[in-house]
């Protein structure tokens, strides 16, 4: 009676086993990365994950939320990389322990989108201060991403830099990324901060226009980090440290600079 329940349980258990032996081999497969809304709006994972998975094998599952949230998940251990674009908080990120080191892997920049008729008159500007003084001073209406991602942190410092803290109804934060972003200040015509790659991916869908870039100070690196192994010994290090080699790479820093949207280049590459 005993040999013959044992004969029973034992299918079930050798069956038990061999699924959770594929679940754990399809999780080192697994790459879990937190990354910009900009690079995914902007099509540019779109282009390079597949060709990464074809070389490696890997296959990379995208989170796309702000920087600030992107941090968090790594900071929770919840991913295994992110890929960002606010250097003081990405190295704040590092120092504390939660990531092991910031590699450089491209940058574009943030332009100043308005309305067609430019109320506010800041293409007259000459620097981007002035261009936010412009907006306050003539109380047009400024839409915020207000999710404490990469561009948001932008802005807030170029706020702080033109002495002004921005408030009242002129300026609204709405929580949301910058696809919704652009085209709820298109709606409203009103004014906003955008990285330019995901510019050239919306601007042919609004009647919005370019009305300042070209300041130093709209330089936007983006940086690459492996969550620390030794905080998080579950995560797919492995697999982060495969994603980042490959992204820094030659190949993969062609393919950055290769990958075109209107026939103009979103992003330079900054690895090598």
């Amino acid at each position: 009676m005993m040999n013959s329940k044992r004969f029973l349980l034992f299918p079930g258990l050798l069956l038990a086993l061999i699924f959770s032996s594929a679940s754990a081999a399809a999780g080192q497969n697994l790459i879990r990365l937190a990354t910009t809304t900009s690079t995914e709006n902007s099509g540019l994972l779109s282009q390079l994950l597949p060709q990464f998975t074809q070389d490696s094998g890997y296959k990379v599952h995208v989170i796309a939320v702000g920087t600030g949230k992107a941090l968090r998940l790594g900071q929770d251990g919840d991913v295994d990389v992110v890929l960002v674009h606010a250097r003081p908080s990405e190295q704040k990120f590092v120092a504390a322990g939660y990531g092991e080191k910031r590699y450089p892997v491209m940058h574009n920049d943030f332009v100043v989108l308005g309305p067609l008729n430019d109320p506010a008159k800041v293409a007259q500007a000459k620097t981007i201060d002035q261009a936010f003084k412009r907006i306050h001073d003539s109380q047009s209406l400024f839409i915020s991403r207000g999710d404490n991602s990469g561009t948001q942190k932008k802005e807030m410092r170029i706020w702080q830099q033109a002495a002004i803290k921005p408030q009242g109804k002129w300026y609204r934060q709405i929580g949301q990324g910058m696809g919704k972003d652009i085209q709820m200040t298109d709606e409203l015509a009103g004014y906003t901060l955008s990285d330019r790659g995901t510019w050239l991916a919306f601007q042919d869908k609004v009647d919005l226009k370019i009305v300042f870039e070209g300041d130093t100070a709209l330089f936007n690196p983006y940086g690459i980090i492996a969550v620390n192994p030794k905080r998080y010994p579950d995560i797919n290090h492995a697999g982060a440290m495969a994603l980042i080699n490959w992204m820094t790479s030659e190949r993969g820093q062609q393919l950055i600079g290769a990958y075109r949207l209107h026939g103009k280049q979103l992003f330079t590459p900054d690895a090598r």
